[in-house]
């Protein structure tokens, strides 16, 4: 059995078109000049394992399509000490954009506090202006 191999010079596969349905990727969307949550935030769920989803509308923050929501929550309104993050690829066609973002390990019982906001793929904040909101945690029993 002989093997064959084809060796073609580099400046002839640009002789060869695209395949077809082959896409580029387009540039970013231009940027919204102002963020803004039009719903929420607002608890989504709460589940058995001590965990929550918290949701939140806006307009759509255009720039990268890849974004992440994030909220920053602890125990004190004025010290948000940590951090959770959910990634969300924008739908470049809707004037709004829906964020969801899981808190997990909350202590059962206990009240948080959490303001949240968008970022770019390269963690550019979006600008949000989010209020402070309180989370009470359902005691296990």
């Amino acid at each position: 059995m002989k093997t064959l191999i084809l060796a073609i010079p580099i400046a002839a596969l640009s002789l060869w078109p695209a395949p077809s349905g082959a896409q580029s990727i387009p540039p970013p969307t231009k940027r919204a000049v102002r963020v803004e949550i039009r719903e929420g935030p607002s608890l989504q769920s709460f589940g058995s394992n001590n965990q929550a989803i918290i949701s939140w509308t806006s307009n759509n923050p255009g720039g990268s399509d890849e974004h992440f929501g994030v909220v920053y929550f602890g125990t004190d309104p004025n010290h948000l000490s940590q951090m959770a993050k959910g990634h969300i690829r924008l739908n470049r066609t809707h004037s709004y954009t829906v964020f969801r973002v899981r808190l997990l390990e909350l202590k059962p019982g206990a009240t948080y506090y959490y303001k949240v906001d968008s970022t770019q793929a390269d963690g550019t904040p979006d600008g949000v202006n989010s209020a402070v909101y309180r989370l009470d945690t359902p005691s296990n029993p």
